[in-house]
Order: C-alpha cells, then structure tokens, then sequence
C-alpha cells in the first residue's frame, strides 16, 4: 500500500504539511499522516491519521518530516522540510544546519539555507539538497478561499497588527508587550489579530484570548498563515514568523531581537510600541530595500507552489537523478536506536 507518509511532532507543523497534502492529493497521490509527541492527536483535512504500526503497514514511498528527526527504519526516502526559519535563536550547528544524518533529502527555502547544506552534502555525500522554497509558505501567495479576507474584515478599513511570539522565554515580547497591545486595543485606532506559539505557558494564553473584542481577535495556530496574509505590520521578537511574514515583502516591527537587522524596526522600551507601529505603517524607502533584500535571500520564490517542487524533488530522488548517496554516518545510527527506543519498536528496518 505505497503512498506518502507525513510527519510531526509538534502542532505548529501542521501549516507545513497541509500545503503539501493537498498538493499530494492534487497530483494523484495517497497520502496519511503520523503525528508523534506534541502534535499527538491533530488532524490534516482529508489526511488519514495512522500510528506506528499503520504506517509500517504503508511501507511509504517516502516521508514528509516537519520535525528535527524521522523515523528511519520506516522505507522510502527520508524528506527534511525544516519547522522554521534559521533566526539565531542558537548557534547554527545545533539548530538550523545540524545534519543528524537521518535525512536523504533536504528541501531548502531559498539562497540562505541552500548554500550551507550544499557545502555540506558535497563534503558528507549522504543527503541530497534540492532548493525548492517552503510549503508553509504557499497560502500567502494563492487562493486562501476567503480566509485570510474573514479575518481582516472586522477591521472596517483601520490597519491591521498581527501580533506573534517565540515561547523561548528570554526572548519572548509577549510578557513585556501585553500591556502596551492591550493599551493599543483598548484605543481602537488599529485593529488587532493576536497569536501565541503553541509552546507559550497556558497562562499567557488566557492573557492574550482576554484581549479579543471589537479591536482584537485571537487567532489559532492553525489560522496564522491566513492572519499574516490579512496582516499589515507585524510585532514579533526573535520568532520564525518575522522571515515568513517579510517574505511578503511586509514591515516587521521586533521587541528585543536577538541578532536585529536592517529589515527590521527593533525596539527595547515596550512604551515605545506606538511610535515604532507608526513608522512600519509608513515605511522609508531604505527599509523596504532592505526588506525586499532580506527577502531574496531567504526565500525568493513567490508563486505559491514550494508543495509541487517538493513532490517533483523527491521524486527525483526516488528515480536516482540526485546521485548516488553513501552510507549514513555512525551517528544516524546512533540516533535511530534512540528513536526506537523512544517509541518502543525494535522490528526490522524496511528496505
């Protein structure tokens, strides 16, 4: 029974994998889904959900990974797409361009990431690398069905603020930022659409959902591709959202950034939120240069169908026109006892 599997272990995977589904379904392809851990108990539109031994069942063709890691014993190639962006939360050989040697192909998002894991794969010869662009990125360059337009049109004309924080603690804007947000609703000039990482303390969360009314709406992980579409500016601070959102050529505006850059409005006095949100709403010349800049680099492609490349790669893959690969290293090895013992399967690998 050989289709494409997805995989998951976090919710604030699901905006990836569900561009890529339906690009799947679109093209013929079954398809189900294995959510683990975090993501335990989501649901893709018209995605079957499997477990464990479901999925061995399937012996998939290959496997869509959102997550840092992948089941390796299952069979067919192993597909990193990434969960975000490389914003420097970290240094980068232990986050973004960590290879765990698990992976046969990464999809990279543009110039940025491409060039990195090439040199890499050159050096390791066991993954493939194929710069396809983003699949979560897709809705903000299609059709959206009217979502992304819902959710602007209670603002009735004013300009409309997407709020979103990292759930890393020390650089998180949410604790610092929600009386000034709150002071802003409560002033009715703008129009506010409020988000959280799924990962932020259920407490913040209840702070936030308060804020909703005639100014503000709270919106749900699964609405934030549409809430950034709808979005005029963004606040944000060291999250993987201020990329997505300047890929659309928008203003940021970033509290306390950790690594700040030209393309961003950064600011360290949360009473300063007004005047900073001025000045994104009417940006210079020199910004939005270096926004669009930022952007190429990032992620040039902007036509909405980072999905249908991603099939067309791995298909390449499977078809043995991205070369030959080696052996995975001893630590992928490493990592694959790891994860079967993590998930308590200890059967043989598929071929």
């Amino acid at each position: 029974m050989a289709g494409y599997l997805l995989f998951a272990t976090e919710r604030y995977a699901l905006p990836i994998l569900a561009p890529l589904a339906q690009a799947l379904h679109a093209s013929g392809h079954s398809v189900a889904a294995w959510f683990e851990g975090g993501a335990a108990g989501s649901a893709l539109p018209g995605v079957r959900t499997v477990g464990l031994r479901e999925a061995l069942a399937m012996r998939p063709q290959a496997v869509f990974s959102a997550a840092n890691w992948v089941p390796t014993f299952l069979s067919g190639g192993k597909v990193q797409l990434f969960h975000g962006f490389n914003v420097q939360k970290r240094d980068s050989a232990r986050g973004h361009f960590r290879v765990r040697g698990m992976f046969d192909l990464y999809c990279t998002q543009g110039p940025a990431t491409t060039g990195p894991f090439l040199a890499m794969a050159q050096q390791q010869g066991h993954f493939a690398v194929v710069e396809t662009g983003w699949p979560k990125l897709d809705p903000l360059f299609r059709d959206d069905g009217g979502e992304s337009a819902a959710l602007r049109a209670p603002a009735q004309g004013r300009p409309v603020v997407l709020f979103g924080s990292t759930f890393t603690e020390r650089l998180s804007a949410a604790p610092h930022l929600l009386e000034p947000i709150a002071a802003d609703i409560a002033a009715g000039e703008r129009y506010w659409l409020l988000t959280l990482h799924p990962k932020c303390a259920p407490a913040l969360f209840e702070r936030y959902r308060a804020l909703a009314g005639a100014n503000a709406r709270f919106v749900e992980p699964e609405q934030v591709m549409a809430a950034q579409r709808a979005a005029d500016v963004l606040v944000s601070d060291t999250s993987s959202i201020v990329s997505e959102f300047i890929v659309q050529h928008k203003p940021v505006v970033t509290f306390r950034n950790r690594v700040p850059q030209p393309h961003m409005i950064d600011f360290d006095d949360p009473q300063a939120l007004p005047a900073m949100l001025q000045r994104a709403l009417h940006p210079e010349p020199a910004l939005q240069a270096e926004i669009a800049r930022y952007a190429a680099t990032i992620h040039p492609l902007r036509d909405g169908h980072s999905s249908e490349r991603v099939i067309a790669a791995t298909e390449d893959l499977l078809a043995g026109r991205l070369g030959t690969l080696r052996r995975k290293p001893l630590g992928g090895v490493i990592r694959d006892l790891q994860i079967r013992r993590d998930l308590g399967y200890w059967g043989r690998a598929q071929r």
